[in-house]
């Protein structure tokens, strides 16, 4: 297909809506901008890469619907009973340990991406698409102690976490005049070079085989990505960043001090509006909680006293901080939407790992707020029966989202008997 326009000239016309940060000098309504328009909805996921001791996580198999017995480690959740639900044997349906937790957030293991017409985006990154423009951020990746491997592309690239004092920088440090000129400057030349790859590339085209022009299809793909970002990030570079009474937060010596830091650093995010779609995964160092050695090790407990005290204590405390931030946004009007942060914020706890034995299946998930209806032990068919893939509450999450959709990952559906308003 020719183009007779500039590119960059047919991008800004085929749909990329820039939308304005909210602002102090904008009084802020009830609703959405525009009168009936859907709400604006929001994500955060909260990961570790070791998975659950499951027999302090997850409700006996006989509890389901309401009156369950809250397990040990859910105990800080209890009096956010009726706002989270915890589910039973979902999973992705395959075996493979430590491979699994990049899989939480798409379901599809990255080596078979070339199966899916998304290849492997996170539900994350499948927000930030869909959000575009409307914050600074298109997402935040974030960790703590560990690496985050949950963000992909959909060309398969791997999305780098920061820390929080990055973060906190990056949402409200003003860039000098300069720093702003130089990001001009850097976004001009990106798009003068994505220019002439492109044009060097159809030309190409025509003589190469069906087997190459399939690649470079996937490689059009890949600039076609690079240049909506640019399109919808320069906007950003000359607009005034939010103001905040809190102060640059002390990155920690460990977990504990550090993931509470984190948690607020999330709060601020979504209240300001700077970004809609989160990923956090923690971990902790040695003498967090007054225990010596690794979550690594721990994970292969074996039923031991002690280590399973240990992940008693550290899962306990990722659970705390999941409460934590529904306290916080609960406590925050929502000022697009109405009602609270809570409201329209979708917030999972969970990994594509189940156990530190390395098992897949039955995977730890909780999901909190949002605007799903909340308050029960949903149990699904074990793996040996009719099995109910994690995927279908991806895309259920994503359609609450507002994404029109009925695909997503390795889902058959969305996830039956769950609703949300």
């Amino acid at each position: 297909m020719q183009f007779p326009w500039k590119r960059r000239t047919f991008l800004r016309g085929s749909g990329v809506v820039i939308a304005l940060p909210m602002l102090e000098a904008v009084p802020a309504t009830s609703s959405a901008a525009i009168p009936g328009s859907p709400p604006v909805k929001r994500f955060v996921c909260l990961s570790n890469n070791y998975g659950v001791y499951q027999k302090a996580f997850f409700p006996a198999l006989e509890q389901s619907g309401v009156n369950y017995e809250m397990p040990e480690t859910l105990k800080s959740l209890e009096k956010h009973r009726t706002d989270f639900t915890v589910f039973s044997n979902l999973d992705h349906g395959f075996t493979g340990g430590h491979q699994g937790v990049p899989v939480l957030l798409s379901g599809v293991r990255p080596v078979l991406a070339h199966n899916y017409a998304e290849g492997n985006i996170s539900l994350d990154q499948k927000l930030a698409e869909h959000h575009g423009a409307a914050t600074r951020f298109p997402s935040m990746t974030l960790g703590c102690r560990e690496r985050n491997l949950l963000s992909f592309t959909r060309t398969g690239v791997q999305v780098p976490s920061i820390d929080l004092r990055a973060a906190y920088r990056k949402m409200f440090f003003e860039d000098s005049s300069q720093a702003k000129a130089d990001k001009q400057e850097q976004f001009e030349q990106h798009a003068s070079i994505l220019d002439v790859v492109m044009g060097q590339a159809k030309a190409m085209n025509a003589n190469i085989s069906q087997r190459d022009r399939r690649k470079l299809a996937e490689y059009f793909d890949s600039v076609r990505t690079l240049e909506k970002k640019i399109v919808q990030q320069e906007p950003w570079i000359h607009r005034q960043k939010p103001k905040t009474d809190t102060g640059e937060p002390n990155p920690g010596n460990g977990t504990e001090e550090q993931l509470k830091a984190i948690i607020e650093i999330i709060a601020l995010a979504l209240k300001t509006d700077s970004t809609r779609a989160v990923t956090m995964t923690s971990g902790f160092v040695n003498g967090d909680f007054g225990l010596n050695g690794g979550y690594h090790g721990f994970s292969h407990h074996g039923e031991r006293d002690e280590p399973v005290a240990a992940l008693k204590k550290i899962e306990g405390f990722q659970i705390s901080m999941m409460s934590y931030l529904m306290d916080l946004l609960k406590a925050e009007e929502d000022m697009v939407n109405g009602g609270t942060l809570l409201d329209h914020t979708a917030i999972l706890y969970g990994c594509g790992m189940a156990s530190g034995t390395h098992s897949t299946t039955n995977l730890p998930l909780v999901l909190a707020g949002g605007g799903f209806k909340h308050g029960e032990h949903k149990i699904f068919p074990e793996a040996d029966q009719a099995r109910v893939p994690a995927a279908n509450l991806l895309l259920s999450i994503l359609q609450n989202s507002g994404l029109e959709i009925d695909k997503f990952g390795s889902s058959t559906g969305n996830l039956r008997g769950f609703d949300f308003t």
